[in-house]
């Protein structure tokens, strides 16, 4: 599963009517929606689809046709999401009628052409369940354990400096099990 973390938008042209999809990462979905529909008043659809993970790791979709005949454009336009498998993503296309129907396949393409090309222009992220971890170590074995997170790209949420220190990493459980065979034995995993 993949993500995107920047906002990236594509203008797709198809007999006259123009579909500017807005390709954003989930959060900003309402915002961004609000702000298109002030700056495009004269749009005929706003349509949408998202995909984002719950706090049980379930994927949650929604789509709307937005006056569109009925699974002509927000199905087509999730299915194209959810066949790239990309998730806490949200795109909306917004359209302008160019005079020229299309009929109900002519908006399935145009609406599923109009997402993949915003997708195809797009930088995307691999999404990793992490885990907080505590480590604890004493004050000589500090820089030695900092340099190995650093070598396996690990991040140190924060540090706590007591009689002994203890680090709050956080990583996926895949890169938790290669830690494991690499840290010192008087390092200790919490």
């Amino acid at each position: 599963m993949k993500y995107i973390q920047n906002q990236f938008d594509n203008c797709y042209e198809e007999k006259k009517s123009k579909f500017i999809a807005f390709f954003m990462p989930y959060n900003l979905f309402n915002e961004v929606m609000n702000k298109l529909k002030k700056e495009h008043p004269k749009a005929r659809h706003f349509v949408y689809a998202y995909r984002y993970l719950n706090e049980f790791d379930q994927i949650v979709e929604n789509c709307s046709d937005d006056g569109e005949p009925r699974g002509t454009s927000g199905k087509p336009s999730l299915a194209v999401l959810s066949g790239a498998e990309i998730i806490n993503s949200a795109v909306i296309i917004v359209r302008y009628f160019g005079g020229v129907k299309l009929g109900t396949g002519g908006l399935v393409r145009a609406y599923s052409s109009s997402v993949n090309e915003v997708i195809n222009i797009s930088e995307f992220f691999e999404y990793k369940k992490l885990e907080t971890i505590k480590l604890k170590c004493d004050y000589s074995e500090l820089s030695k354990l900092e340099y190995l997170l650093k070598q396996e790209n690990i991040n140190i949420k924060s540090k706590e400096f007591l009689k002994e220190i203890i680090i709050y990493i956080e990583l996926s459980k895949k890169e938790l099990n290669s830690l494991i065979l690499k840290l010192p034995r008087n390092i200790l995993l919490q």
